[in-house]
């Protein structure tokens, strides 16, 4: 059976899936790598995860289902436009086709004022929160979404009001994309609406076993 990955935001752990893979009918042979583990120690940057990751996918056999919420559908993009053979199907939640780079700035200046102990729930402690985030500030994929070729489901929440327009964007240049709009829902769309997301992933995967 074709591995299901699932991969998390900057703001969240693996953990934030579990409610919706709890909920899920299909939920058999579902991964969830969490982003900070296979980082395994280099420094936080985007250029270092984007490696690890490929790293890890690299380790199955065969082609695998991609899902990936904020940070996570950046990573899962960026391997089915460089790695389109290993990608049988796409699955972007709440992603960015290109890093705003306006509401990185004003992230960053909310962040610089939390606590330490803010970043504990989060994939990265504040140190690495910061690294990882400036080293993105140039990440576009706009010229390349065309090139993806295989099945791919875009999903944003409706209050998601920051990743809207990328949601259209990538349903609209990506070739037979699927956009669905999740009622009442913002932007971590595995922890605020799980059993929704669990109902729609089920459909799709078993549309594309």
């Amino acid at each position: 059976m074709t591995p299901k990955i699932l991969i998390h935001g900057s703001g969240h752990k693996a953990a934030s899936w579990k409610e919706t893979i709890s909920s899920m009918a299909c939920s058999e042979n579902i991964i969830c790598p969490d982003l900070s583990s296979i980082l395994d120690g280099k420094k936080a940057s985007y250029e270092n995860l984007y490696s690890a990751f490929v790293k890890y996918c690299g380790k199955f056999d065969g082609p695998i289902h991609l899902c990936g919420l904020s940070l996570g559908g950046i990573l899962a993009l960026n391997y089915a436009l460089d790695f389109p053979q290993k990608v049988k199907t796409l699955v972007l939640i709440g992603t960015p086709h290109k890093v705003p780079k306006a509401a990185f700035c004003l992230q960053n200046v909310i962040f610089r004022f939390l606590p330490k102990s803010m970043f504990e729930a989060m994939a990265f402690d504040k140190k690495d929160t910061f690294a990882l985030g400036n080293s993105m500030k140039s990440l576009d994929f706009s010229g390349r979404v065309n090139h993806i070729a295989c099945p791919t489901l875009i999903l944003c929440g409706e209050k998601d009001k920051a990743n809207r327009k990328s949601a259209d964007y990538l349903s609209q240049n990506i070739k037979h994309a699927e956009l669905n709009i999740i009622e009442n829902t913002g932007h971590v769309v595995n922890e605020e609406s799980p059993k929704a997301l669990a109902k729609i992933l089920d459909e799709y995967y078993r549309k594309n076993p």
